[in-house]
């Protein structure tokens, strides 16, 4: 089966992380997987695909390149997942007999495919011409986040000066951790912060952020052991992408941050139903003047409330563990191995 994904600085690596996750679904089931697309400046994604074993070629673009790669690689199955190529394509590959899997966030861009994915909580069945794995359900967990979720959600427990993670995608494309970090520091509150910096921009940026009095900020690089400091951390700052669906699966008390218009939806919704704090939309967090200091203020509010009460954090983690069982993989995988018998016994 192959994957079509893109990951970049400006991308950012979600597409690639959860496409990952199947990947190593199917790998667990005995099939041979293969990564079509353009991994740029994101050395650590990689690495993850070397050492799972996962070839990467070139991503085909166009609808006939897509087929002549899908009959070069002898592929069943191609998944989709990207927001830039063209729609044409998944109904391309399935009149040349490739069962086609549209990873989707809401719109289906005109995409003609057997099956739609679209893991968003709250996501419903629109007019398609294929069958949707609707809702967190189906959401696309990797290897090692499965692994250190915990049997139960986390209890209630006070710190001094809690420890804060904040990560904002594999590469941090629209520079949310200077933000988010200011305003952390904002509240006043003892802490340890530590960022994930996933460009050297924004290493440059977080340079000039002052910890102020019992506050301590560490910048450390990307990196395969985020859920073991998710679950370290007492709250966890991040955006509200791909990576929630991880938060909601370890069971952390989160607070998002909505940083491109393709999140707002999801991201409404996941504060609406309290599985996460919201703190607001990054434009409005990063903007001058009285609207930008008004977003910071309550921004602020909400994290200085999550800081210092336990029982808010843990309220939050525990419907978070409840959203996300880590088995949604295998319900695609399971729903694409039914297609494609179904499709094997008509043809």
């Amino acid at each position: 089966m192959g994957l079509r994904c893109d990951a970049g600085p400006r991308r950012g690596v979600g597409h690639l992380v959860r496409s990952l996750a199947l990947g190593e679904e199917f790998l667990a089931r005995g099939a041979r997987v293969e990564m079509f697309g353009s991994v740029e400046r994101v050395g650590w994604a990689t690495d993850r695909l070397a050492a799972r074993g996962i070839p990467l070629h070139p991503g085909p673009q166009t609808p006939d390149e897509l087929v002549a790669a899908a009959r070069r690689h002898q592929l069943d199955v191609m998944v989709l997942d990207s927001y830039e190529l063209d729609p044409a394509g998944a109904g391309a590959l399935r009149a040349a007999g490739v069962l086609t899997l549209a990873i989707i966030d809401g719109d289906s861009r005109g995409q003609h495919a057997d099956l739609y994915l679209d893991q968003n909580f709250g996501a419903t069945a629109p007019e398609l011409p294929g069958r949707l794995l609707a809702g967190t359900a189906y959401a696309l967990l990797r290897d090692t986040v499965v692994a250190a979720r915990s049997p139960a959600p986390r209890p209630a427990t006070g710190a001094g000066r809690p420890r804060v993670f904040a990560f904002f995608g594999g590469t941090d494309a629209v520079g949310a951790a200077p933000v988010l970090a200011r305003v952390l520091f904002a509240t006043g509150l003892p802490m340890d912060l530590t960022v994930v910096v996933g460009r050297p921009e924004i290493e440059a940026e977080l340079d000039g952020v002052t910890p102020g009095r019992g506050q301590s900020l560490r910048p450390i690089p990307p990196t395969d052991d985020l859920p073991a400091l998710i679950n370290a951390a007492d709250l966890v700052v991040s955006a509200a992408g791909t990576s929630t669906w991880e938060l909601c699966c370890l069971g952390a008390p989160a607070a998002l941050v909505c940083v491109v218009d393709n999140q707002r939806e999801s991201y409404q919704r996941v504060v609406r139903h309290r599985l996460v704090a919201g703190l607001g939309e990054l434009p409005e967090l990063a903007a001058g003047g009285l609207a930008g200091r008004t977003a910071r203020s309550a921004a602020g509010r909400t994290l200085h409330g999550l800081l210092t009460s336990p029982e808010r954090r843990a309220a939050l983690a525990a419907r978070a563990w409840a959203a996300v069982d880590g088995l949604g993989r295998a319900r695609v995988v399971d729903a694409v191995l039914d297609a494609l018998r179904g499709a094997t016994l008509t043809r």
